[in-house]
């Protein structure tokens, strides 16, 4: 897989949530869905999981897989160490973890959760809360082919409708309950991708380092199309996190 610079990716996919978990089981009946009847093992309730911080997330389980269904919101990793923000230029500078808001604006929270550069995904004292990590290539992979492949997974993951994507949301069904959002993440060289809005694109860290010097690998959505994109990218971009359990 070919490296992509800065914005190269980033303007075309413009831009997801994971410290210690208390869950609570869900009702385990699958929701009525004709499309997704419980034999198919898609979008089957998962426990809530409850971070360091005290957010709580809820999840979905999709081919022995779960996911939470919100990105992540923590600002601190699972030991108590406080992530730093970080609003300003020297972003690309980094080689540790932080986060940020899209634009900065702390009112994005509560919708599309926190940004992260890749170092805060990869820190030995853990992004995820206890019991769960952030996904990695593999898994992501497992996804896909459970929902029938890259050309159309990302429609199955998506949010229906326009709240939080652009129109025409191209396939968009949200079949596997993984209810991407269309949130915009920031440039590896600190940027923010403006003046692309939000709704254009949503976008995700795995765990992977791709073994290319400063790279990791991400998968991102689009609003004009139902594919699931894969990439190397600059571990100084932010982008969002899911996380899976353990």
């Amino acid at each position: 897989m070919k490296p992509v610079l800065v914005w190269a990716a980033f303007i075309v996919f413009t831009i997801v949530g994971c410290g210690s978990s208390n869950e609570v089981q869900p009702n385990p009946t699958n929701p009525t869905n004709p499309t997704n009847p419980t034999n198919t093992g898609i979008n089957i309730p998962g426990p809530s999981v409850r971070d360091i911080d005290g957010n709580i997330y809820s999840s979905v389980t999709n081919c022995s897989k779960t996911w939470m269904k919100q990105n992540l919101k923590v600002s601190r990793y699972r030991n108590g160490d406080q992530i730093p923000e970080v609003q300003s230029i020297n972003w690309w500078r980094l080689t540790s973890g932080a986060w940020c808001y899209f634009n900065n604006d702390p009112s994005t929270e509560a919708i599309y959760g926190k940004i992260y550069n890749w170092y805060a995904v990869n820190d030995p004292r853990g992004l995820a809360p206890e019991g769960w990590h952030v996904s990695t290539k593999a898994e992501l992979n497992l996804l896909i082919n459970c929902l029938g492949g890259k050309s159309t997974a990302g429609g199955d993951m998506k949010e229906v409708g326009f709240a939080h994507w652009l129109s025409p949301n191209t396939g968009a069904t949200n079949r596997s309950g993984f209810t991407a959002l269309g949130g915009i993440g920031r440039g590896s060289d600190g940027t923010f991708a403006l003046p692309i809005t939000l709704g254009a694109s949503g976008s995700w860290w795995n765990s992977d380092n791709d073994g290319l010097n400063g790279y990791a690998s991400y998968y991102f959505l689009k609003f004009d199309n139902r594919e699931v994109i894969e990439i190397s990218i600059k571990k100084s971009t932010g982008a969002y996190v899911r996380c899976i359990k353990n």
